[in-house]
């Protein structure tokens, strides 16, 4: 192994998340303040996924009082704590460039239904509950 390898191995997330573009998601990134650290949330929708491996950027738009705000996170850098999904987007576009002149309730995007839940649905569906007999009343 070459020391780039090494050095790719070594900055790499063991467990990278997993998102998509249209995503809603939730960024925590490490913020330093002289010796002080804390952790900022930034909220938005994932309108870009760009690169490969190490170099994996994603780009988060949201509105914050009428005007659009985009950020680019490396996922794989140590200031990105954690990214947490909210909503997944049903988008038909690699790239939601098209966000960027909309306003209001334009910029939503459609909510696709989460594949761990038809799993589940599936599963309950597929096991029988067993009846029981109906009691007999005396009278």
């Amino acid at each position: 192994m070459t020391m780039a390898d090494e050095l790719v191995a070594d900055a790499r997330k063991a467990s990278p998340p997993e998102f998509d573009v249209g995503d809603t998601v939730d960024v925590h990134v490490e913020i330093r303040e002289g010796d002080k650290t804390r952790i900022q949330v930034f909220s938005g929708t994932v309108i870009r996924l760009r690169g490969g491996d190490i170099r994996r950027n994603f780009t988060v738009r949201r509105i914050v009082q009428g005007e659009g705000v985009e950020r680019t996170f490396p996922l794989h850098a140590p200031s990105v704590v954690d990214v947490k999904v909210k909503k997944k987007g049903k988008v038909r576009r690699a790239k939601l460039y098209y966000l960027r002149s909309r306003v209001g309730k334009g910029t939503r995007v459609k909510e696709r239904a989460w594949t761990a839940g038809k799993a589940k649905a599936k599963k309950r569906k597929s096991a029988p509950v067993p009846e029981e007999p109906p009691e007999e009343k005396a009278d």
